[in-house]
């Protein structure tokens, strides 16, 4: 699920319907017999993962809600298959075959890359047993028809014991996968391979120290955007069309995807040519469904833009759920939330919402959509103050998982880092602890990506301004293809060929640093609020 888990230019897209099936992708070179066996079975097996991928976005979409006890066995039961065939022994026995081959020479080829990729995913997955891994699917699809209830009625006890259920079964994971320092590392991996709890960890506490006298100086600073814009009357039907009008300008191919309502925002689908977003609407807050959209769009262009002539294979994949973010959070914030963007999408605001926008200037309309204040609630929260929010689930999470915490006293655990590091306590469980779906789905060591995707984002962003030039310009008349073009060719196209931190370095000219990020911050907020 991308979110909220997904992910030279790329010009070999097809755009049949039917290239995905595993006998008609891209041609194998050189032959290989074990090497084609393993392609043929890895290809099948993702055509079953795709569709529990449906499976989940009909879960969270459409489906009725009496579905869902029979929904929690089939995907209990698709999983089971789908881990069957990942550890299946002839698997083992293909990719013994090839570690030594000249296939796997080079770890950078598309050959080499999947051999590699597929040989770790193995080793990984073979520790579980498919007990495990059809309780784990089978608790996430009823934790998250338990938590659209207990946050729609604002009880946490309803959703406490499948918490409680749901840790148990990730502390047995953690402890199949084995670990040295920290059972949240192989979960961590999970989402960001070769990622550890103590590097994030690491860049977590320097970025907060870091964001720490930003804060303060925001709330110091005199100055205020415009009160009461985003919360006029914005017909939801209008916002529905306006947001995905902003969807398709920045490259969203709608031929192949879709746009729906949702509880929780994500990104899922079915493949290269089937990417579901989902946003969800208040007709008070223009702000929450639109960089929703914009950000799930983010993650919707980078499932577009991977290579669907390798569709199921490693070198099709997103690379991580960090890089995954980093697109999402590009779109959504270093483009969406730019003065350059709004002076090109003023007009189609006002002539979408003629009365909420009709006196609107650009600048008072930027100020509004980026105005910093802490805030309760992760996804509505501005720029400056997001990463604490992270912080916040990254430590509890951890504490949760290690046994630090019991289930019973999250919601105060939860406040009590409100308003230690933000100054806020929320007053329902529905705002604090049950905000996010991500516990209820088993999502344990996903939150840290998200910083990791603002740091990527940056870092990236400023490369592309090197290279493409002025790029504000290019976004005020409306041209968001040459952006697009250079993340298709820098990124999107190499699937999981690199490590994430290699990625980065290749793109940039350097490692993974808080320095983009925070110069974006201080240079933003530091002209909105006059310091």
């Amino acid at each position: 699920m991308a979110e909220d888990a997904a992910f030279g230019r790329v010009t070999t897209r097809s755009n049949d319907p039917g290239s995905n099936s595993p006998d008609t992708m891209a041609p194998l070179s050189p032959p290989n017999a074990a090497y084609k066996a393993l392609v043929h079975h890895t290809r099948q097996t993702a055509l079953l993962s795709s569709t529990l991928d449906l499976l989940g976005w009909d879960e969270r979409t459409y489906m009725p809600p009496a579905g869902g006890p029979h929904r929690a066995e089939q995907s209990a039961f698709l999983a089971g298959l789908i881990h069957q065939r990942q550890t299946a022994p002839e698997v083992g026995a293909w990719l013994e075959e090839l570690a030594e081959s000249d296939l796997a020479a080079d770890p950078y080829s598309d050959a080499g890359c999947n051999i590699a990729r597929l040989r770790h995913d193995f080793e990984k997955q073979s520790r579980l047993p498919q007990r495990l891994v059809e309780e784990l699917a089978r608790a996430a699809s009823l934790g998250e028809q338990v938590w659209q209830e207990a946050r729609k009625s604002d009880d946490f006890s309803q959703f406490q014991p499948l918490l409680e259920r749901t840790i148990a079964l990730k502390r047995e994971q953690a402890q199949a996968y084995g670990y040295e320092d920290s059972p949240y590392d192989p979960l961590l991996d999970d989402f960001e391979p070769g990622e550890t709890t103590a590097n994030i960890t690491r860049v977590l506490a320097e970025l907060r120290d870091r964001l720490a006298p930003l804060v303060a100086k925001i709330a110091e600073s005199p100055r205020a955007p415009k009160q009461g814009i985003l919360s006029r009357e914005w017909p939801t039907a209008a916002q529905e069309r306006f947001g995905k009008m902003a969807a398709g300008e920045v490259g969203f191919d709608f031929s192949a995807g879709r746009l729906d309502t949702t509880a929780h925002p994500f990104c899922g689908g079915g493949g290269p040519r089937d990417v579901r977003l989902t946003t969800r609407y208040q007709a008070h807050d223009f702000a929450d469904a639109f960089f929703s959209t914009l950000h799930e769009a983010g993650h919707g262009l980078y499932e577009q833009g991977l290579p669907a002539e390798h569709f199921g294979l490693p070198i099709g994949e997103a690379l991580s759920l960090g890089i995954h973010e980093s697109q999402s959070r590009m779109w959504e914030n270093l483009v969406g939330r730019s003065s350059a963007f709004w002076r090109h999408m003023l007009p189609k605001l006002r002539a979408e919402f003629p009365q909420a926008a009709g006196d609107l200037s650009a600048e008072a309309f930027y100020f509004a959509v980026n105005e910093s204040r802490p805030s309760l609630i992760r996804t509505e929260s501005d720029e400056a103050t997001y990463n604490l929010h992270i912080i916040v689930r990254f430590e509890l999470e951890q504490a949760l998982l290690n046994g630090d915490l019991k289930g019973a006293d999250l919601p105060e655990a939860w406040n009590q880092k409100y308003r230690d590091y933000l100054g806020v306590a929320s007053p329902t469980d529905a705002d604090g602890c049950l905000q996010d779906v991500h516990w209820s789905a088993g999502l344990l060591g996903y939150f840290p990506t998200y910083t990791l995707g603002n740091l990527y984002a940056c870092q990236f962003m400023e490369q592309a301004r090197r290279d493409l030039g002025d790029l504000d310009a290019q976004f005020e008349s409306g041209e968001f293809g040459p952006l697009l073009d250079w993340l298709r060719t820098n990124v999107h196209a190499h699937g999981r060929r690199y490590t994430a931190g290699e990625l980065v370095e290749r793109v940039s000219g350097g490692p993974l640093s808080c320095e983009p990020l925070m110069r974006h911050l201080e240079t933003k907020f530091g002209a909105l609020y006059g310091f």
